[in-house]
């Protein structure tokens, strides 16, 4: 059967709008169409491929367990599971795993975990859960209406309640808005969707200490900040906070669909059984490739080039900037990064990313004032340089356009 671009109007529901070229082939950080045209992948299919396309160790990994055992449901264990939870869990301040197939799921499992330990401890008066405005945490209508963007959440009826907002590194806000009757606050250590914006020290330390006095559960979302995409295996290990709950996902899998909420032995006591439950959760299949997916990127020589490859980076758009001015900043930490647009291009960043299409260069935004990049995080210099080569062709095409 031939398919093209044109197929997607033709079959698909239209909530989304992909680029006109049809992806069939990758091999690291390159992509190929249908038409033999090579891409440089900066997206990262959304911060997921973490170790770029058809990684030889994942491919081998999918192809041993793909021979042995696909999917049993919980009903059974099944070996890849218990082995990825036991290295979570060693890895970080967890105690216990929860497997989902996303990052909306795993929120979907934080939050109601975080609801039936405040109904079970302190009674149903404490049951508020506050987040963050511009936050992200799925598209379930629980965890999209967490996050704080209307648009996303509006538009679908009567939404779940006692669910609050303030703004990200606000801290008198957010004081002010916590009581002895919140039950948990989620957020992003590095917000993603909301604009790539970095948390001040003073205020993730500050929500930990509100969280502590109030007896309220902190969630970190660490779904597309998490499993080395910042330079720490998580981004709270750079932080010096500590959540009661984690939730990761998308490079967990390193392109397979798999997502994990882990926490401590004595809160995720709360989830008894048949109290939550996910019939794909933690099939094999998937367990397996992201085994070997953290197996490589908790290593020290990955985490620490992920570093180099920001500063190299960095030297690159600033050099690009001061070309053509259009960037007010580039923000973020290790392989997501944002490059704000200044007060001239507002709005215009999915004419960058359309640019760069054009260019053969696979880029993102991070809502309308913002590109991002997230890329594998052992993408080659070589094709760092040359991504951004093809980028800087793309700013021009945008400037010269005016």
């Amino acid at each position: 059967m031939n398919v093209t671009r044109a197929t997607f109007d033709d079959v698909m529901v239209p909530n989304y709008n992909p680029a006109g070229m049809v992806p069939v082939r990758g091999e690291g950080s390159r992509v190929w169409d249908q038409d033999g045209a090579e891409y440089i992948d900066f997206a990262g299919g959304i911060a997921v491929n973490v170790l770029g396309h058809c990684h030889p160790e994942l491919v081998g990994a999918l192809t041993e367990q793909g021979n042995k055992l696909w999917h049993l449901s919980n009903v059974f264990t099944n070996e890849p599971a218990l082995r990825l939870a036991a290295k979570l869990t060693d890895a970080t301040f967890a105690e216990k795993a929860y497997f989902a197939n996303s990052g909306a799921e795993a929120n979907e499992a934080a939050l109601k975990l975080a609801r039936r330990w405040a109904l079970d401890k302190f009674g149903e008066d404490k049951n508020q859960i506050i987040a963050f405005n511009k936050g992200f945490h799925g598209r379930t209508f629980f965890t999209v209406t967490v996050g704080g963007q209307a648009a996303y959440s509006d538009g679908f009826g009567p939404k779940p309640g006692a669910i609050d907002h303030c703004d990200y590194n606000d801290l008198a806000a957010f004081e002010a808005m916590i009581s002895d009757n919140t039950c948990a606050v989620m957020m992003e250590p590095l917000q993603g969707e909301g604009g790539i914006i970095l948390p001040e020290a003073s205020f993730v330390k500050g929500v930990r200490e509100l969280c502590d006095k109030h007896n309220a559960l902190l969630i970190f979302d660490e779904v597309q900040s998490g499993v080395g995409r910042t330079g720490d295996l998580y981004a709270y290990m750079g932080l010096g906070v500590t959540p009661d709950i984690l939730t990761t996902a998308k490079s967990l899998g390193g392109g397979i669909p798999i997502g994990a909420m882990l926490t401590t032995t004595a809160i995720g006591a709360h989830l008894k059984a048949g109290t939550h439950g996910s019939t794909y959760g933690g099939n094999p299949l998937a367990c397996a490739v992201a085994e070997k997916a953290l197996d490589i990127v908790n290593q020290p020589e990955v985490l620490e080039g992920v570093l180099k490859k920001e500063a190299l980076f960095r030297e690159i758009l600033s050099a690009i900037n001061e070309k053509y001015n259009v960037f007010e900043e580039v923000r973020g930490k290790g392989m997501l990064l944002g490059c704000a647009l200044n007060e001239k291009y507002q709005g215009r960043a999915r004419d960058f990313m359309v640019a760069a299409t054009n260019e053969n260069l696979m880029c993102l935004v991070a809502g309308a004032n913002v590109v991002r990049f997230a890329p594998s995080l052992i993408i080659p210099d070589e094709d760092i340089k040359e991504g951004l080569a093809r980028f800087e062709r793309a700013v021009a095409a945008v400037v010269n356009a005016e």
